[in-house]
């Protein structure tokens, strides 16, 4: 089961149901994802157990991104070895930054997107105009609830501009926080149908002109934190009423000099959580 965000056909409004691979049920009185992240993760399993809205054959509807309204999406950093090695090979003068937060007790987070400026699936990615190498990188993304309990799983894109960051760490807001450098989807996996958020493969293909130009596969297993300590760290001093998405660092990294270029396709996968498919703009992308 998936929990989905998309456009009613019948009404034309935003709508958040449950996807079981064979119909879409509306969840009668929700009309956001905010909404339902506001609940216990026991009253949210509830909910979606007991849909009993509006049906829809599954692939009939198009899919939001499953982040809304005062929602916000959150990032880690260098949680996987690999992440640590391409930040300290970008880096030009502090690379020991990089290697002290790996093993530090407090992890790097920061943030990354307002809601309504994320793309989602079959949407569009964008790398910045002032940067030479724009790589995306592929996350599994805690979706968590407003009271910080993990209530599901998803997909993320943190795009990011190895160029900027890699002048000075002090850039990394330039280098991740732009419009167009955050994608989410294709759902929310409820976390109570994953047995082991420890052991999911991922991959990242990425295609241009029709051929693919770089792939690469790894797993969750490589994690070098605990997903529940990620977590606490966020709402240690921050609330979040409608819930938030936190990615939890990347461990695919194409190596330098690689960039993403415009009009490349973007297939990040995850086992067991989904498949997010983007397209990658050069400058400002056009929200029109």
């Amino acid at each position: 089961m998936q929990i989905v965000r998309f456009t009613s056909p019948l009404t034309s409004a935003d709508a958040v149901g449950v996807d079981d691979g064979e119909q879409v049920v509306e969840l009668s009185g929700i009309t956001s994802v905010g909404e339902l992240l506001r609940l216990s993760s026991d009253e949210l399993r509830e909910r979606c157990a007991s849909a009993d809205g509006t049906r829809h054959p599954s692939g009939s509807v198009p899919l939001l991104p499953p982040v809304d309204g005062r929602m916000e999406v959150w990032a880690a950093g260098v949680t996987y070895r690999r992440s640590r090695e391409a930040r300290v090979l970008e880096s030009e003068r502090a690379a020991d930054v990089y290697e002290l937060v790996y093993d530090a007790e407090r992890p790097e987070l920061f943030f990354k997107s307002v809601a309504w400026k994320v793309a989602g699936h079959g949407g569009r990615i964008a790398v910045r105009a002032d940067s030479e190498i724009d790589v995306p990188e592929p996350e599994l993304g805690l979706v968590l609830n407003a009271a910080g309990e993990i209530v599901g799983y998803t997909v993320v894109d943190d795009v990011s501009s190895r160029t900027i960051e890699g002048v000075n760490p002090l850039y990394l807001p330039q280098a991740k926080i732009y419009l167009g450098a955050c994608a989410v989807g294709p759902a929310i996996r409820p976390a109570w149908e994953v047995a082991d958020p420890y052991a999911l493969d991922i991959s990242l293909g990425i295609a241009r002109a029709g051929e693919t130009v770089w792939e690469g596969k790894a797993s969750t297993s490589q994690l070098n934190r605990r997903l529940d300590d990620l977590a606490g760290y966020l709402y240690r001093a921050d609330v979040f009423p409608d819930g938030a998405v936190l990615a939890t660092g990347t461990c695919l990294v194409p190596d330098l000099p690689f960039t993403l270029h415009d009009g490349d396709t973007v297939t990040i996968g995850i086992a067991e959580i989904g498949t997010l498919s983007t397209t990658v703009v050069r400058g400002v992308p056009d929200l029109t």
